[in-house]
């Protein structure tokens, strides 16, 4: 099956695979890991676009593929803004890691995660559930 901007997405069992950009890395992730890591985002961001989130954090609904900064309908900060980003694994791995060190200045009151399994698990979780 074919996700976002040409992210092949296999599921089988709890595994995904995802392959991005022309640098393809294939992590195995479980997405219902990243469903329970998701409950972090969740006090701020919804994945369904029902505007709850707008004055806390965007909805992360459809955010593969998706220039940051861009939701017409949310107040990000000027570095978000400007930052020039398109989210994809690769992006949202560097941003869930530290985003004050990917993106310096944006609003994102959050230190970040540290465990790589953790973000792979959440990164395959929001490919799923942000479609």
């Amino acid at each position: 099956m074919r996700h976002g901007r040409g992210w092949p997405v296999v599921i089988g069992g709890s595994a995904i695979l995802i392959a991005t950009i022309g640098i393809a890395f294939v992590r195995s992730a479980d997405v219902e890991k990243g469903k329970v890591a998701f409950e972090q985002c969740a006090a701020c961001h919804s994945l369904d676009g029902s505007g709850k989130d707008k004055d806390d954090g965007p909805t992360l609904k459809g955010v593969i593929g998706r220039k940051a900064g861009s939701l017409e309908d949310f107040r990000y900060s000027a570095a978000m803004k400007r930052s020039d980003v398109t989210w994809d694994a690769a992006t949202l791995d560097k941003y869930i890691t530290d985003p004050q060190a990917f993106i310096p200045g944006n609003r994102m009151a959050f230190a970040g995660i540290t465990d790589g399994s953790q973000r792979d698990d959440l990164i395959a979780y929001l490919a799923v559930a942000t479609r």
